[in-house]
């Protein structure tokens, strides 16, 4: 099994199989990020889409996606939309 130092996580884990997404990013994903730090980033990625109304086929959406994505797992950012408020629970 392939670990990576994971960038979001702080510590040695499980990578990911293959590059999620296209691209530059995705390569670095791949070889920077834990298949357990992806996971949280799909929940992420879900409400992100939710909270634009967006649909995964989109271009913006897709273009949106990677931008926070990048936040996400590069840029310390906490990677949730403007105005966001998380529902109660």
């Amino acid at each position: 099994m392939r670990t990576v130092h994971c960038v979001k996580l702080k510590k040695e884990l499980p990578g990911l199989e293959t590059a999620p997404w296209p691209g530059e990013l995705g390569q670095r994903i791949y070889e920077n990020v834990s298949a357990e730090a992806w996971a949280d980033w799909e929940e992420r990625m879900k409400m992100i889409l939710n909270e634009y109304k967006l649909l995964p086929f989109q271009k913006e959406a897709q273009a949106l996606v990677a931008k926070y994505m990048e936040d996400y797992f590069f840029g310390g950012e906490s990677a949730v939309p403007p105005g966001f408020v998380p529902p109660a629970r």
